[in-house]
């Protein structure tokens, strides 16, 4: 194979992978590999607790996909994203993008359909198609609050996770979902006061833009303070045990005081610090709950 051939298309197979947003797609995969441990009946069964895995990141990966499609004109304006995203870098066409979230979409609801059923598959669906038509098109460039709603695309995995283990959803996955969707809003705020100004060149009407860092910060501790407090949900619900009400503590003062430190300082390299902080504590709290179930 020619040197040339093969490095052009390393490089074609890393703006597709980038296209989908790994770092999102992943964190959203640790939501549903959480659920599946829970509920526990795919375990027996490793090869579809993978591919159920697989289906959700793919999910997530449509949904990242079409969202660079459909915010590549300001994606190519803005100073955090048109060096570092595949479409204003001119890696791959609009269309070839566009084409890549459809097929990646109907391959992950149509495994959800055909292989585990028809309510695993409407979440899938659902999460993309709310993240693009509700999200993208229409709340991000219209309402402070974009993110407030739109987060509930984030918040899924739990759902289509549970739902294709079981055929049902339960109150644990309902309230995983509650807890991504409550972290979402103070988790982005962090990172729109950082570049509070890319988004006011754009015209997007982020919450430091319309409103303000003042009461952005405000709105970032009363979402911190709600996701913190859910959190012991699990436990006191008899759901999950001491090892997760343990890590749920810890991380909950970690997470609520770096908010606090990071917020007073009023200085935008603080807030994504804190941005960056609060990936850390999602992830680390849904790593204990299947460690917590494995331990029991």
């Amino acid at each position: 194979m020619n040197l040339g051939y093969s490095i052009e298309m390393s490089k074609t197979v890393r703006a597709y992978f980038q296209l989908m947003k790994p770092t999102i797609i992943l964190l959203f995969g640790l939501t549903g590999f959480s659920a599946l441990v829970v509920e526990g009946s795919l375990l027996n069964e490793p090869l579809k607790f993978v591919m159920v895995m697989v289906g959700i990141l793919l999910t997530a990966g449509s949904a990242n996909a079409l969202n660079m499609y459909f915010d590549r004109d300001i994606d190519a304006q803005m100073e955090r994203t048109k060096k570092r995203r595949p479409l204003p870098m001119a890696q791959i066409s609009p269309a070839k993008a566009a084409i890549f979230g459809v097929v990646v979409g109907i391959v992950s609801i149509g495994y959800f359909f055909i292989f585990t059923n028809l309510l695993a598959a409407f979440w899938s669906f659902f999460t993309i198609a709310f993240y693009v038509g509700i999200y993208t098109l229409w709340l991000k460039r219209r309402t402070p609050y974009n993110i407030v709603i739109g987060g509930a695309a984030g918040s899924t995995a739990p759902l289509i996770a549970w739902a294709a283990a079981s055929g049902t959803l339960s109150s644990f996955a309902w309230i995983l979902f509650w807890l991504v969707f409550l972290w979402t809003p103070a988790h982005f705020w962090a990172l729109a006061i950082a570049v509070k100004d890319d988004y006011a060149g754009v015209n997007v009407p982020m919450l430091p833009v319309t409103h303000g860092d003042s009461r952005t910060r405000k709105e970032i501790i009363a979402y911190t303070f709600l996701v913190v407090a859910l959190s012991f949900a699990p436990y006191f619900l008899e759901q999950l045990g001491l090892c997760y009400l343990v890590a749920a503590l810890f991380l909950g003062i970690g997470y609520l005081w770096k908010t606090f430190q990071y917020l007073r300082t009023e200085k935008k390299e603080d807030s994504k610090k804190l941005f960056w902080i609060s990936i850390l504590y999602l992830f680390l709290l849904f790593l204990a709950i299947p460690l917590d179930r494995f331990l029991a």
